[in-house]
């Protein structure tokens, strides 16, 4: 199953962002469905806040994977950066590289753009990257 939806660049796209991909997966573990909208609202943040275009999301579903995608058409490349614990902000590439199996950027084919995605799996046995779930 393919599914995608448009979001304008408003801060409502983020929490409906993050309900589109938790309405489509409503037969996975709560677990995996928790890290898949956590993975969603940061993205969908970044692509509002630094891309500064709307952006677009694909979610790809298949028996033993979920793979989410988020184009916008900004400048520019997402860089993990190194926050500090005072920061307000810049953890969210962290977060998204923690809690993915794998996770990447994608530049346009043209101008300006990229997508960022990343993939979990719906294996039942599949671990936390060795914790207990918490953050």
């Amino acid at each position: 199953m393919i599914v995608q939806r448009a979001f304008p660049r408003i801060a409502d796209s983020v929490p409906a962002a993050r309900h589109f991909v938790v309405d489509i997966v409503t037969d996975i573990p709560k677990e995996i469905a928790d890290r898949a909208a956590l993975m969603v609202s940061e993205l969908a943040t970044n692509a509002i806040r630094h891309g500064g275009t709307d952006f677009e999301m694909r979610i790809e579903r298949t028996d033993h994977e979920l793979s989410v995608e988020i184009e916008d058409s900004g400048e520019g490349s997402p860089v993990v950066r190194h926050a500090r614990p005072r920061d307000a902000s810049g953890r969210g590439l962290h977060i998204v590289e923690a809690l993915s199996d794998a996770w990447g950027v994608r530049n346009a084919n043209r101008g300006a753009g990229k997508t960022v995605w990343f993939t979990l799996s719906l294996a039942p046995s599949r671990g936390t990257h060795g914790n207990d779930g918490a953050l």
